[in-house]
């Protein structure tokens, strides 16, 4: 599990690559909650665009990073899951609680 960050204007954007699974998830956990702890931003945006699994524990971390957002009057998004992280995204019906933004590629 890769995890970076970059912060604009009041936006986090953390990125994250590789598997989301309960080995990761403390660590993952950990690396946000500092990331935020040091910007204080407005908004943050979970990138999954290089994520290519997740199972439950991957919605435990975006539940505490969401909570952790909420909490501080900031807001989350998460963006470009990939097939796999995207059918347990839908399962879990967290979309009633965060935003899931894709970004589609136009090709002619």
């Amino acid at each position: 599990m890769n995890i970076w960050s970059e912060y604009s204007d009041g936006r986090l954007t953390v990125m994250l690559a590789g598997e989301l699974d309960h080995h990761g998830a403390k660590t993952t956990v950990t690396a946000i909650s500092d990331a935020i702890d040091s910007k204080l931003p407005r908004d943050l945006i979970l990138d999954m665009t290089k994520l290519t699994f997740m199972d439950s524990s991957g919605i435990a971390v975006i539940i505490r990073t969401y909570k952790k957002m909420r909490d501080s009057g900031g807001r989350m998004y998460i963006e470009n899951p990939q097939p796999q992280p995207l059918k347990v995204l839908d399962a879990s019906g967290i979309d009633r609680m965060i935003p899931i933004a894709a970004k589609r590629e136009v090709t002619t």
